[in-house]
């Protein structure tokens, strides 16, 4: 299961930068066009997923920092945004890359933001969810992209399992 977690740490850093790099050619007026995704603008949603993955790895690690909130703005310049999701992504590869078979078995708990009852679980469960959720929330950003012209990204785990850098996932 380990290598399964740590593929998923690496294709995520891998997504998000196709992403950002699609996002960071739109003029601001449509980065911040609200097109209907659950949290409106890309702009929005990729604020969201960063307050998510700060909140969820300082749920898994007790560092960090972490919003209060699911829908608040981290950062309003796109620039400081990229440079965020860019240091978080490595902060994700580096806690994935340190865990054991016996961490991935053991439980923790945390409070939910939207719902503040503690919830015991083994660890792999929620961590499944924590790159589910991404993926989620890419798929939003890539309609948003393409409703706002940008390019059909071809985020699929496949085409990043051809990569000569992350082939070895796939032999």
């Amino acid at each position: 299961m380990l290598d399964h977690y740590r593929m998923f740490a690496d294709y995520n850093r891998w997504a998000n930068r196709l992403v950002f790099d699609a996002a960071g050619k739109l003029d601001d007026a449509r980065y911040r066009d609200n097109k209907g995704a659950f949290f409106g603008s890309l702009h929005a949603t990729l604020n969201h997923v960063l307050s998510a993955d700060r909140i969820w790895m300082k749920r898994f690690t007790g560092t960090g920092e972490a919003p209060a909130t699911l829908d608040g703005i981290l950062f309003d310049d796109f620039a400081e945004l990229s440079a965020a999701r860019t240091a978080e992504d490595a902060r994700i590869v580096a806690f994935v890359a340190g865990l054991s078979e016996d961490d991935l078995a053991g439980r923790f708990t945390y409070t939910p933001v939207s719902n503040p009852i503690p919830v015991t679980q083994r660890l792999a469960p929620p961590l499944a969810h924590f790159f589910n959720h991404q993926t989620h929330h890419r798929g939003q950003c890539h309609m948003t992209l393409t409703a706002l012209g940008g390019p059909s990204l071809a985020l699929d785990m496949s085409y990043f399992l051809r990569a000569p850098e992350f082939r070895h996932y796939a032999e």
